[in-house]
């Protein structure tokens, strides 16, 4: 793979913080957002506001839980972190329509974005 056909891949399967805040407001009826961070609610303390939590490891179980007539948007932590990614592989492998939030909840923070307490 070239690095030219590197980033164009990485740009039509990921979605930045402020992009999904603009097609959110347009059309929030074609996203749902999923957080898959492995971690107790105590350490997580806060998510993404309306964000579903399935943990990555409970993603296959619970993988019914997520409607398919969606884009889903899944995040992580931050950029060193690849649940995400993984999560995006068995969403894609199950016929879904998935974009990695860049930068995870980190980035999201960063932006002062809302959030909610994990519960």
């Amino acid at each position: 793979m070239s690095k030219l056909d590197f980033f164009k891949a990485k740009i039509e399967a990921t979605i930045s913080p402020m992009e999904y805040m603009q097609a959110l407001k347009a059309t929030p009826e074609a996203f749902v957002i999923v957080d898959v961070r492995n971690a107790p609610p105590q350490a997580m303390k806060q998510k993404i506001a309306g964000a579903k939590h399935i943990p990555l490891s409970q993603l296959k179980e619970r993988i019914g839980e997520i409607p398919k007539d969606k884009t889903v948007v899944v995040y992580c932590w931050e950029v060193w972190c690849n649940m995400a990614a993984k999560a995006a592989i068995i969403l894609l492998e199950n016929g879904y329509d998935v974009l990695e939030l860049s930068g995870g909840i980190g980035a999201w923070n960063t932006m002062n974005f809302p959030v909610e307490p994990v519960v």
